[in-house]
């Protein structure tokens, strides 16, 4: 039986992950489990009394963590099990990448299948040797109980260790031929001038098109995830059959029309949240309706600028709306006052997935009245069934202009009804017990939701966006920095962990597209000593590659590097794609070398399998080009100035590296060498653009600056 305490009854244990700051470290502090979290001292007592290590990986947001957490890890003969028989390890996956990636691929090559919570069974050296994922606390759905699981190994490791050291034997193999991987480019091609033909873009696309669902949208089946990376490669894509098309048709439609089928979808249903804004992590069902209820930081970053693009090619407003509500809820529920942004929401609130989110028809009648309750009841679809185990998600069932017309009334006066139940309903819902939040703030993450910002604050000349994205900028290098180096996680004051690649290059990234947006030359020069950085000590010249973590990283039982985008994208075509954007700043050839020497090789892998290098697709897409540097002087608050530069963000334009400036600032001209050399034209504001640093005549007026970017 497991056993419970209240806020007045002090816990009746205590372990060493009280000395942590995650938050889902933090949730197993109290267990009667003695955990450790991933230290020497773990391993140090395991290869002294002679134990098998059990490591549990999780993350805050996740359901099946906290089921295992209250069945097995809070209770007292199960943690009996635990500690008389191993040394038991929890991880923060999100704190720790390295060590989630390395065991998960362990997993996936044991039962063929992965998930959290993971499982691992270890050597006292790390080697895995059984794994799985969540265990019920006693046999069912055709699973072993944890118990049962525990006596096993247990009896494993005392009576048969030849075969357990047999099988971590064969992991260890595993892994070192998984560290073999090389990349080369192909004979006789310098990485100065190495490139692919755009032929492997155009098959990337045909089939991720021939993976979308032409009914509700989306890429297969259920469980449906948003991939946004993709939908950011197809819309990019877009933009390269429009530039000198003959018509707007030339990609006969089927591109844009399944893009936009699956935002307006996703948008629709009830994996976005029609109150408060945001998205869900994904649907269970096929049509976006149900959704696993975690938000999480990164989808939101990675989704908001999709919506933002399709609406600077569209021009329709709902595109608009949905970027804007998704930024707003991150600044309104997900930003630390300091400027960090926040990691997740959990799915549970009091112990039930999706309570905060659903509705009865009572509820909403008593929370609005009768008549706007059966205006707004009726665009989401509410009912007396629901949708949601006897209660209801809202989504756009039905469109306000019919709701209108059935109830007889004005269709502005239904939208208006609409708006007043989401601003009423956010409010009661604010009453209610809120989902469990894991408020550390990671760099990568906040490197997306940093750009996300950025890009959104140049589009829709928002200043209060611009104004997040500089804040979070001053947040990660002045707080999350330490003796020089970035760290991974911050909470309640403290910065913890050396950073990954994926840190490093997202924050790189995201500076850049701040500089972009603010003009504050500080970020571009951050961005390129965390670029230097990334060269000196995650590249690796040998195998062509960039490993996920420092070559002064602690030694685990293998160096990882993933070649593969997933729910974020991989540290290597994050670096691949900041290089090239530093490359077009600087005209430094080694940036454009090393981005090339990674991408070229990848790129039939790339074509034959888009859905797991959307990133990388996007990045390639940068290298094939034309990649545009454009240099605009003229004074800041100069209406030439500002005619240019709004004729720049008003629309979508990929593949361009933009850097501005005033004609006597001196300092940026130093630290951005697009810069250099550039001034007015007639004591008029003038626009530069150049591909590779050979620049065209310098333009004045705005069309002409588009017409140069399109001929």
């Amino acid at each position: 039986m497991s056993h419970q305490h209240s806020d007045n009854q002090p816990p009746k244990h205590t372990n060493s992950l009280i000395h942590e700051t995650s938050p889902y470290l933090l949730q197993h502090a109290h267990n009667p489990v003695d955990w450790y979290s991933w230290e020497s001292e773990a391993f140090e007592k395991a290869r002294t009394e002679d134990k098998p290590i059990h490591l549990s990986v999780g993350y805050s947001a996740c359901h099946w963590c906290h089921r295992a957490r209250e069945e097995n890890f809070e209770n007292e003969d199960t943690a009996r099990l635990m500690n008389d028989n191993f040394v038991n390890i929890k991880v923060d996956r999100e704190e720790r990448p390295d060590v989630d990636a390395l065991y998960m691929d362990a997993v996936q090559a044991l039962t063929g299948s992965g998930g959290w919570p993971m499982t691992v069974f270890l050597t006292p050296d790390g080697a895995p040797f059984y794994a799985g994922t969540y265990f019920p606390p006693e046999d069912r759905y055709g699973m072993p109980g944890f118990p049962r699981v525990l006596r096993t190994v247990a009896g494993w490791w005392r009576e048969r260790r030849d075969e357990v050291e047999r099988q971590a034997d064969e992991l260890r193999r595993f892994y070192e031929r998984r560290g073999q991987v090389r990349l080369a480019l192909p004979e006789g091609i310098a990485p100065a001038e190495a490139t692919v033909a755009p032929a492997a873009l155009d098959a990337a696309v045909d089939r991720l098109l021939a993976q979308m669902d032409a009914v509700n949208g989306g890429f297969g089946r259920a469980p449906k995830f948003p991939q946004a990376m993709s939908l950011a490669f197809l819309l990019r894509m877009h933009t390269r059959v429009q530039v000198g098309a003959a018509d707007e048709d030339e990609d006969d439609g089927r591109l844009m029309a399944l893009v936009r089928l699956t935002l307006d979808r996703m948008a629709d249903g009830g994996i976005y949240d029609q109150i408060g804004g945001g998205f869900h992590r994904y649907a269970t069902d096929a049509h976006w309706l149900v959704p696993h209820f975690e938000k999480m930081l990164y989808d939101n970053a990675l989704l908001a600028p999709v919506y933002l693009r399709t609406w600077q090619l569209t021009g329709e407003e709902r595109y608009r709306r949905v970027c804007e509500e998704t930024l707003d809820y991150v600044l309104r529920e997900m930003t630390d006052p300091a400027g960090g942004f926040y990691s997740t929401q959990d799915a549970d609130s009091e112990g039930e997935e999706g309570k905060f989110y659903v509705w009865t028809p009572a509820e909403l009648e008593e929370a609005l009245g009768p008549e706007t309750a059966a205006i707004a009841g009726q665009i989401w679809g509410v009912s007396a069934r629901g949708n949601f185990e006897g209660r209801n998600i809202p989504h756009a069932a039905n469109d306000p202009r019919a709701v209108a017309a059935s109830l007889g009334i004005a269709e502005d006066a239904a939208q208006a009804a609409l708006a007043r139940a989401k601003r009423t309903l956010y409010n009661v819902r604010a009453g209610r017990v809120w989902p469990a939040k894991d408020d550390k703030v990671l760099a990568a993450w906040n490197g997306f939701m940093q750009r996300a910002f950025a890009e959104a604050g140049r589009a829709l000349d928002r200043d209060d966006y611009r104004a997040a994205a500089a804040k979070n900028a001053a947040f990660v290098t002045e707080r999350m920095i330490v003796d020089g180096r970035l760290r991974r996680s911050w909470r309640n004051g403290q910065a913890r962990l050396d950073a990954y690649l994926e840190d490093e290059a997202a924050l790189a990234n995201a500076l850049l597209s701040t500089y972009e947006a603010t003009g504050d030359a500080t970020r571009f020069t951050q961005a390129r000593a965390l670029a230097d950085d990334l060269i000196a000590r995650f590249w690796d010249e040998e195998s062509g590659l960039f490993y996920d973590t420092a070559a002064d990283h602690e030694k685990l039982i293998a160096r990882p590097r993933e070649l593969t985008d997933n729910a974020t994208p991989c540290g290597n075509s994050l670096a691949a794609e900041a290089l090239l954007r530093l490359a077009a700043y600087t005209g430094v050839g080694r940036y454009r070398e090393l981005a090339a020497r990674v991408l070229v090789p990848l790129a039939p892998a790339m074509a034959d399998a888009p859905t797991g290098f959307s990133h990388f697709l996007c990045a390639l897409d940068d290298l094939i080009g034309p990649f545009h540097e454009v240099a605009v002087v003229g004074a800041p608050n100069d209406a030439g100035t500002q005619g240019l530069l709004h004729a720049l963000d008003a629309r979508y334009l990929p593949r361009m590296a933009l850097a501005a400036a005033a004609p006597d600032d001196a300092a940026a001209r130093a630290a951005v060498p697009l810069l250099e050399e550039r001034g007015l034209v007639n004591g008029r504001a003038a626009a530069y653009v150049c591909q590779g640093f050979v620049c065209r005549q310098p333009v004045t007026e705005p069309d002409a600056l588009l017409a140069e970017l399109s001929g």
